[in-house]
């Protein structure tokens, strides 16, 4: 029987890859901490020895159907439609897992929830998948990579649905599988012409509100203390209005692998809680009870 080895929320925004020269630029001096946090999570996915790590991608927004990627291997040079002047030039090679995929369609099916897989090696890639992988060089763990949709026009409970047919298709699978949801928490943008409140463009002074900061800060605590239930009983009146990355997909859907509400994976923070354009960003791994 296959099983979900490790899970982990980690941030994959643009400005990690950049140069460390100009990181330290815009850090006034001082590095991203998430960047050394890249570190900590890719010794915590060795440790954790998966067959497959899927990434649960906050970038590649689809409609009528949560996708999961079965394509046998992906290649190619990303350049970032949003951002082609800053994140360009990107190279990736890396093996995929069609059968994983497909396992995960059956039980969607079986279920009559809306999972499907689409296996085409020329499927765009997004850089909640890219970053990752270059960054904790996934590619070279002798492992495959999947990566998993946010469907535009699903609710959170759908989400929550689709990664139980996930945590379902995973078993049946016989496959050791490592989950990264691969986005932020709050997801409210600086407007373009604002201006910094710290030096160190990474610091939390410079997140969208401090009512953001601190319902981040807060989701952090219940993530610590694995009450994953009152982030769910809370969802509607407090996380969906502070925005997360594609709807909390990511993180949703990740839980509802793990369980949903009963799931008590305890979360342990691998880097600070830091500013991207205004967005919430953290690494964090959440032990999986074996």
């Amino acid at each position: 029987m296959g099983k979900i080895v490790g899970a982990a929320l980690a941030s994959h925004h643009p400005g990690l890859m950049q140069c460390e020269d100009f990181r330290k630029l815009m850090g006034a001096g001082e590095d991203s901490d998430l960047i050394g946090g890249y570190e900590r999570l890719r010794d915590r996915i060795i440790a954790a020895r998966p067959d497959v790590i899927m990434i649960l991608d906050s970038h590649w927004f689809t409609t009528g159907f949560h996708l999961i990627d079965g394509g046998a291997g992906y290649k190619g040079m990303y350049v970032s439609d949003e951002m082609p002047w800053y994140l360009h030039g990107v190279d990736y090679d890396y093996q995929g897992c069609p059968e994983l995929a497909l396992a995960i369609e059956k039980v969607g099916v079986e279920k009559k929830v809306a999972v499907r897989a689409i296996c085409h090696p020329d499927l765009g890639r997004q850089y909640a998948t890219i970053n990752l992988i270059k960054q904790m060089r996934l590619d070279l763990m002798g492992v495959r990579i999947v990566s998993v949709s946010s469907c535009q026009n699903a609710k959170w409970r759908h989400f929550i649905e689709s990664g139980a047919v996930i945590g379902e298709g995973i078993r049946q699978s016989g496959l050791r599988v490592m989950l990264l949801a691969s986005g932020a928490l709050s997801h409210r943008f600086n407007d373009i012409d604002w201006v910094k409140k710290h030096p160190n463009i990474f610091h939390e002074n410079n997140v969208s509100s401090t009512e953001n900061v601190n319902s981040d800060k807060g989701a952090i605590e219940l993530f610590k203390q694995g009450r994953h239930d009152q982030i769910l009983e809370r969802w509607e009146d407090e996380y969906r209005l502070r925005y997360w990355e594609a709807q909390g997909a990511h993180y949703l859907q990740m839980v509802g692998a793990l369980g949903g509400a009963a799931c008590r994976s305890v979360g342990t923070p691998l880097s600070a809680y830091e500013n991207a354009r205004g967005t919430g960003n953290i690494h964090i791994w959440f032990d999986v009870p074996q």
